[in-house]
């Protein structure tokens, strides 16, 4: 059976996509391309990198990645590949791509004609199975333990601007039949001020393992996040697993906007994870807590999370994994 392989499982490489769109970023979009090929050089150090950028940057995304990143020229939109990018399953000795309708959120952005096509172009480019799939769906609203279950929001995924003549279990049926899931756990909540994906889980849970889920808490009663982030956790204890919780959410200003810089929203590599953090006092902390989760694994934080976050994501957002086969 053809399944979707958890992101701790080995990969073959990351993919990432170079940010272009300059009204996601404005002002900070120098400080967003650094950021992003400081996250491609940290993972170059654990996996081979690929990041996929328009023609016309190609040049500044070598000379800033340097060259243990490996740069390819395609036509995208955006910098988001969880989201646009293929979603992989394997049955331990092939691969395949499933391609899903990508519809840049719930139409927020537009034009986002490059990257409803950029998952079925990065796969033909390295003669690799498409499988088209006829449902709204972002790699970023899902996240599985590679045994069956898959964990989802119901704030994204029920949202009327993806898939409003789906039910919740046509929905889910579509998921455990495409990803080779068995069960789909469905938390009520992504974060508070997550408006551009609508409440993606990849900001609010994650496994470490098959049987460890981790969860983003919120220890300041006075957020909305407090009691979305406790409802969630009522829902995910329920689901079989150990719970495990990261309590402090951080939040920072940048270019006079508040930000969340959810630490789940982490990216599990061959060896290592690497983690957003801003400058906030329980980083260090967090950083420990996680190396308590993945044993044998180098937890590395990285000081981009505000600028990812004024973007709309994170390090998991614009990261895609490549599972090895």
């Amino acid at each position: 059976m053809m399944r979707m392989p958890a992101e701790f499982a080995a990969h073959e490489r990351t993919v990432m996509c170079w940010p272009t769109r300059i009204e996601v970023y404005g002002d900070c979009m120098p400080e967003a391309r650094r950021a992003h090929a400081t996250v491609a050089r940290t993972i170059s150090g654990f996996e081979p990198v690929t990041m996929i950028a328009n023609a016309e940057h190609v040049e500044e995304a070598l000379r800033l990645c340097g060259s243990t990143v490996d740069v390819v020229s395609m036509p995208i939109d955006d910098s988001w590949f969880r989201d646009s990018g293929p979603i992989y399953v394997t049955d331990g000795g092939r691969r395949e791509g499933t391609c899903w309708t990508f519809n840049a959120w719930g139409e927020k952005f537009r034009p986002y004609d490059n990257d409803a096509r950029i998952a079925s172009t990065w796969l033909q480019s390295r003669d690799e199975t498409v499988r088209r799939v006829d449902m709204v769906l972002e790699g970023g609203s899902i996240t599985v333990n590679g045994s069956g279950m898959l964990v989802t929001t119901e704030q994204c995924l029920l949202h009327p601007n993806r898939n409003p003549g789906l039910s919740r279990e046509r929905i889910e049926r579509r998921l455990r039949t495409e990803l080779g899931q068995d069960t789909v756990v469905w938390l009520p909540y992504g974060l508070h001020l997550d408006d551009d994906t609508d409440g993606h889980v990849d900001n609010v849970a994650a496994f470490a393992s098959a049987d460890l889920l981790g969860l983003q808490g919120c220890d300041d009663v006075r957020e909305p996040d407090h009691q979305r982030m406790s409802a969630n956790r009522r829902v995910a204890e329920a689901a079989g697993v150990t719970i495990r919780e990261v309590p402090v959410l951080p939040f920072a200003e940048v270019d006079g906007r508040r930000v969340v810089v959810p630490y789940l929203n982490f990216y599990v590599v061959n060896g290592g994870v690497v983690v957003p953090v801003c400058g906030h006092a329980a980083d260090d902390d967090v950083i420990a807590l996680l190396s308590e989760w993945f044993p044998g694994r180098q937890v590395v934080g990285l000081d981009v999370g505000a600028t990812l976050a004024y973007g709309g994501g994170g390090i998991h957002c614009i990261t895609q994994q490549v599972p090895a086969v």
